[in-house]
C-alpha cells in the first residue's frame, strides 16, 4: 500500500521539497506508522548516500571554563557538572588524539574548544594543529568548532586546510533566548555566514529535548535548510547534573527516530549526523536510525563517554554499512584499527581499550556509559540511564582514548 510518505518521497526524488506541514506530520505519526515512514525516508538516504556512513571523531582541545551560559551545556558558565577542565592541548597532544580516531576508522576529525570564540592566538594554534594532521594523515577531513568567529578568522582556517566549520543553531529562533542569554541567535547565524563566505563547509545542527514544541523542531530544521548547512548534527539532550536541564527527560527512542526521519525529508541530500545522546536515547534503535541518517561520531564526546568504539564499528559492519572514505574497512569481516593495530606504550591511539578497562575504571556534551551498553549495568532493560558518564580518558588525560 502506498502511503502519504511514500508519495512525499516520490515528490522529493522528482525535485520537490517537503513542506512544514509534511515535517510536522512525521513528528506526529503513530507508532504503527513509524517504520513505514522510516522506509520512505530511507529511499532518500539511499539515493544520495547509498549504504555509506561518515565516521567522525571529536577532539576536545580545551574543556570547560566557558563564559557563555548555554543552559544545556556541561562546560557553561555556572555549570556544576564534574567534567574535565583543561586549557589548550599542545599540537603533539592534538595530533595524538586525532590519530586515535583516524586509526580507529574515522575519516573526519572535529576539533572543538570551549569558549565564546577564538582569539587570534587560538586560531594560530588550530592552524598549526590542522597543518600537522594534514601532513600526517592523507585524505583526512578537518572540521573546527571554536565558537563565534571574528572577521578574517574563517579565512585563516580555510587557508590552513580546515575543511568545515561547525556552529550549531541548537534550537529554533523562537526558543533561543530560553536556553542561552549571553549571545543571540543572530550571532550564531553570523558565524555560519562567515564560515560559508570563506569557503568552509557549513556544519550546523540542533539539540532535541530542550522543551521545544513540535513546531519549533520543524522551525529549526527549516532554518538549517535555509542556511544550506552541508552537515546537520542532531544531538539529543543529555541532562547533566549541575546544569539547569538536569533531570529533564523528554525523549524516547521512537521520538528520536521521528526527529531524524523528519530531518531526512526536510534536507534529503544533506549529511544527517546522529550526534550526542544517541546511545542513551536511541538505544536499540541506533542501527534503525542509520537507515535515515548517514553519519555518526566514533567513541567518546566532549565531556562524556560514548559507546565502546568497537561496538560502534560492529554496528556499522553488521548492518551492511560501509565507512565513507574507508570503504574496504570491513573487508573479510575485519574492523579497522581494532583487529590489526597494536597500541604503542602510552599511545592514546589504542583502539582496543574497552571503556570498562582498568585504565578507565571510575570514569565518568553527551552520552551514556560505554562498554557497548546503552545504560548503566545495574538498570533494568528499557529504563533510562540516570546520568551521562563523565569522560575521564582521551584528551586532557593520561588514559587511552575510546577509539
Amino acid at each position: 500500500m502506498t502511503t502519504h510518505f511514500d508519495q512525499l518521497a516520490d515528490r522529493i526524488l522528482d525535485g520537490g521539497a517537503a513542506s512544514e506541514a509534511d515535517a510536522l506530520a512525521v513528528l506526529q505519526t503513530t507508532d504503527a506508522e513509524l517504520l513505514s515512514v522510516v522506509s520512505a525516508a530511507a529511499r532518500l538516504r539511499r539515493e544520495h548516500f547509498g549504504n555509506t556512513v561518515k565516521v567522525n571523531y571529536l577532539v576536545n582541545l580545551k574543556s570547560g571554563l566557558c563564559p557563555e551560559n548555554c543552559n544545556y551545556c556541561s562546560q557553561a558558565l555556572g555549570s556544576q557538572a564534574p567534567i574535565l577542565k583543561y586549557s589548550w592541548l599542545t599540537k603533539d597532544d592534538a595530533l595524538q588524539q586525532a590519530g586515535a580516531g583516524l586509526k580507529g576508522g574515522a575519516t573526519r576529525v572535529c576539533m572543538v574548544s570551549s569558549g565564546r570564540g577564538p582569539s587570534d592566538r587560538d586560531v594560530d594554534r588550530v592552524v598549526e594543529m590542522t597543518e600537522a594532521i594534514k601532513e600526517t594523515y592523507d585524505g583526512v577531513e578537518v572540521c573546527a568548532c571554536l565558537g563565534l568567529l571574528k572577521d578574517g578568522q574563517a579565512d585563516r582556517l580555510k587557508a590552513a586546510g580546515v575543511d568545515a566549520y561547525n556552529h550549531n543553531i541548537n534550537t529554533a529562533e523562537s526558543n533561543h533566548d530560553n536556553i542561552v542569554q549571553t549571545h543571540t541567535y543572530d550571532d550564531r547565524i553570523d558565524t555560519i555566514g562567515k564560515a560559508k563566505s570563506a569557503g568552509l563547509s557549513p556544519c550546523s545542527g540542533l539539540i532535541a529535548g530542550l522543551g521545544e514544541t513540535d513546531e519549533q523542531l520543524v522551525e529549526a530544521l527549516f532554518a538549517l535548510r535555509a542556511l544550506d548547512a552541508d552537515s546537520i548534527p542532531v544531538n539529543f539532550l543529555m541532562p547533566f547534573d549541575g546544569t539547569p536541564y538536569e533531570n529533564t527527560w523528554e525523549l524516547s527512542p521512537m521520538r528520536c527516530l521521528r526527529i531524524l526521519t523528519m530531518a531526512r525529508f526536510v534536507c534529503p541530500d544533506k549529511e544527517i549526523r546522529i550526534a550526542a545522546g544517541r546511545e542513551m536515547h536511541l538505544r536499540s534503535l541506533q542501527a534503525t536510525a542509520l537507515q535515515v541518517a548517514n553519519s555518526i561520531f566514533l567513541g567518546d564526546y566532549l565531556t562524556s563517554e560514548g559507546q565502546d568504539a568497537r561496538s560502534d564499528l560492529e554496528m556499522l559492519r553488521d548492518n551492511g554499512f560501509v565507512i565513507l572514505g574507508n570503504e574496504n574497512a570491513f573487508a573479510n569481516g575485519s574492523l579497522p584499527g581494532l583487529d590489526s593495530l597494536e597500541p604503542a606504550a602510552g599511545d592514546c591511539g589504542s583502539a582496543s581499550v574497552s571503556p570498562c578497562d582498568s585504565a578507565s575504571e571510575g570514569a565518568g556534551c553527551a552520552t551514556s556509559c560505554g562498554g557497548g551498553c546503552s545504560g548503566h549495568a545495574d538498570e533494568a532493560v528499557g529504563e533510562t540511564s540516570h546520568n551521562p558518564v563523565i569522560r575521564k580518558r582521551g584528551a586532557g588525560t593520561e588514559a587511552p582514548a575510546n577509539a
